[in-house]
Parts: C-alpha cells; sequence; structure tokens
C-alpha cells in the first residue's frame, strides 16, 4: 500500500460539522476531510469496497491515516489522490489530533473529540454548495452496541427515553440553516447568516414537536428557500430515503448511533439555478483541487427531469470535449458515523434503523402536504 504525507499547514479546522463533532480537518479546497476515528471505525470502512450497494450511501471513502507523531505524518491507501511532499517539509498534525493511550474504562465523550492516533479520509458531501443547509438525524431507538459496557448502555437508554429516539427511532442531532444576508448577527444567527442548532435542541424536541424542527430546517423563506422549492427538496430527499430503506432491507448489518445526514442548497437563487439547469440538461464541469476531481454526490432526479433521464445514460460523465462533468447540486443525504457497525449474514436487516427511516418518510410526506 503506498505511503502519501500531508503536512499540517495543508489541513484547516472542519466546520460544517452539523451536530459538531470535534477534531475534524479539512483540506483548505474543502473537497475531503479526515476524521479522527477507532479501528473498528476504520476496518467497517474498509470493508465497504464489498458492499458497492451500501457504499453509493455513504461519503466516498479514500483511505486511512495513521498519524505517527509530530514530524511524520503518513496516510496510507490505495489511491488516495494528495500529492507527494518532499521530505524536507514537515508533516505535523499533531497539534489538532491527539496519540492513543491505552485505558479500557469507558468515559463519556460528550460528542467531544475522541482519544485516537487513527483517522479516515473522506469526501466532504457539503462541497459544491453555495450555502449548504445541513442536517443530522441520528438514527435507532436503540444507541448501543452489544459490546457497550453497562455504564453506557445505562446512559444512553436515558438518551432515549428522554428523546425522540425512543418513540420515533430518529433524533436531530444538530442542524445549520443559512437564513440570509440580512440576517447577520440577528435572530440567533451568526455573521456569516448561518443559525445553528446544537445537540440540545434535539434533545429537548418532543414527539409532537419534531415537525416544527424539520420545518425549520427547510422553510428558510428570508434566504429565498420558498415553500415551492421547499417542496421540490423534500420530495427528492423522500425518494433518497426509499432508496435508502431499499438497500438497508437487502443488505444484513447492525449500526448503532449512526446518522443521516441531510445538505441541501440554502441559497434560493442558487438552488432554483440549479434545479432549473438539470431540468434543463446542463451540466458543469468538475473543478480539479490538490489533484482531486470529485463526482456528483447524486444522480436521483425530480419528477419533471424523468423524460430527460430516459434520453441520456445515467454513467455520462463526460462532455463533447472529453471534460468531466456533473450535475449542479440540489440536494443530497449520506449515511454517516460507524464507530459501532457490522455486517451481520444471516440475522436480517436492521430493523432498529430501519424504525427511524420509514418514520423519517412519513414526517417528510407530511411536510409536503402541508406546506
Amino acid at each position: 500500500m503506498p505511503q502519501f504525507s500531508l503536512r499540517h499547514s495543508q489541513l484547516i479546522e472542519f466546520d460544517n460539522s452539523a451536530a459538531g463533532h470535534e477534531g475534524v480537518l479539512s483540506d483548505k479546497s474543502g473537497d475531503f476531510i479526515v476524521k479522527p476515528c477507532k479501528q473498528a471505525e476504520i476496518d467497517f470502512y474498509d470493508t465497504t469496497a464489498s458492499h458497492p450497494y451500501f457504499a453509493r450511501f455513504i461519503p466516498t471513502y479514500y483511505g486511512r491515516l495513521k498519524l505517527q507523531g509530530e514530524r511524520n505524518t503518513t496516510l496510507a491507501a490505495n489511491s488516495l489522490p494528495i500529492p507527494m511532499l518532499s521530505d524536507h517539509e514537515p508533516a505535523d498534525v499533531s497539534l489538532v489530533l491527539s496519540t492513543i493511550t491505552a485505558d479500557p474504562t469507558w468515559v463519556p465523550t460528550g460528542g467531544g473529540q475522541i482519544d485516537t492516533d487513527e483517522a479516515v479520509a473522506l469526501e466532504n458531501v457539503a462541497a459544491g454548495f453555495q450555502k449548504p443547509n445541513i442536517l443530522d438525524v441520528k438514527l435507532g431507538a436503540r444507541l448501543w452496541a452489544d459490546d457497550a459496557p453497562p455504564a453506557k448502555r445505562a446512559k444512553l437508554d436515558k438518551v432515549a427515553e428522554e428523546t425522540t429516539s425512543r418513540t420515533l427511532g430518529l433524533r436531530i442531532a444538530g442542524m445549520k440553516t443559512w437564513l440570509g444576508p440580512a440576517a447577520a448577527g440577528k435572530g440567533g444567527a451568526k455573521q456569516d447568516g448561518y443559525r445553528t442548532y446544537g445537540k440540545s435542541y434535539g434533545k429537548n424536541l418532543k414527539a409532537n414537536e419534531i415537525y416544527q424542527g424539520f420545518r425549520s430546517y427547510f422553510l428558510t423563506e428570508n434566504a429565498g428557500v420558498t415553500k415551492i422549492l421547499a417542496k421540490k427538496v423534500i420530495n427528492r430527499f423522500i425518494r433518497d430515503l426509499e432508496d435508502f430503506q431499499d438497500m438497508l432491507e437487502r443488505e444484513e448489518s447492525r449500526m448503532y448511533s449512526s446518522s443521516l445526514l441531510f445538505i441541501y442548497e440554502g441559497d434560493g437563487n442558487a438552488l432554483e439555478e440549479a434545479i432549473n439547469e438539470e431540468l434543463n440538461g446542463e451540466r458543469r464541469p468538475l473543478e480539479a483541487a490538490n489533484g482531486m476531481h470529485m463526482g456528483a454526490d447524486n444522480e436521483e432526479e425530480s419528477d419533471e427531469s424523468e423524460d430527460y433521464k430516459d434520453e441520456h445514460s445515467e454513467d455520462e460523465d463526460e462532455d463533447e470535449d472529453g471534460e468531466e462533468v456533473q450535475w449542479p447540486k440540489v440536494q443530497v443525504v449520506k449515511l454517516i458515523d460507524f464507530a459501532h457497525a457490522s455486517w451481520t449474514p444471516g440475522q436480517g436487516p436492521d430493523l432498529n434503523l430501519l424504525h427511524g427511516v420509514k418514520n423519517l418518510i412519513q414526517i417528510f410526506g407530511d411536510l409536503v402536504a402541508d406546506l
């Protein structure tokens, strides 16, 4: 397996994590992220190559990072497209990622940075959006894996009982919505016009209140996302979720505390333009950054574009000049967080996750009918 060097100056703190995961880094172009994780999660990512249908629903996995101290951070991957660096350029990321320590006692992190010297390089799903609106939905009524110690089981069972996790099999773990340029510094928005809803927001929502939480995510009229545009986005997400449900019913797996990451274009003008470009069959050239060529995240299309889809091959990825092209970004949803994930052949589908997915489809359908 080839080795690729990665120096600290190539990385910045990643700030598009709706649920507030600490320690996540990004390259400066924003095309990929570096996520610290334990060995079990890395091993699971390695197995996804043998599950191509499942792999469609997660961020593209580029490889694993081994952080080897202050100067020798190396990247081991089969084909991670990061340029080699010369020997005299330091590769120090120790300021951000700590070294691993051996401690068998479970200690809750509270969502903070995990203690590890391992990481994975993943596609940044938010790349390509002008103003990404981000939603993290944690799935499952049961949040702990079979190997969880009693203290962790008790803690997570309490969280589930006190939130919508137990009743609906889902919980809003975090949201980040753009409220438009006029909202800067007002109404809970930061100077960039974004309002962030932390973990406590979703934990405090009751089952009869979560509908309003999702409505706040999809309907941001001050940013130009009208009811008509919101309905189009939600309908596309419903189709994505139906495909995701089909995959879960075919794959035999168990995943605990995994999340669905929803992203759509939060700038109303850009959103409408992207939808229209897609309907008109206009594709944009892919931009290269750090030698990387990023493909389209989502090939689902709206009802209005079905005629175009029938006339054009889905695997078409080059224009007449041979240049790689992609649809403008409208929306994407991916499954993330696999610290407690495994394949379970012979045990049937993951009913714990499916419970949440089916309720999401129902809630989103109610939203469309209501708007």
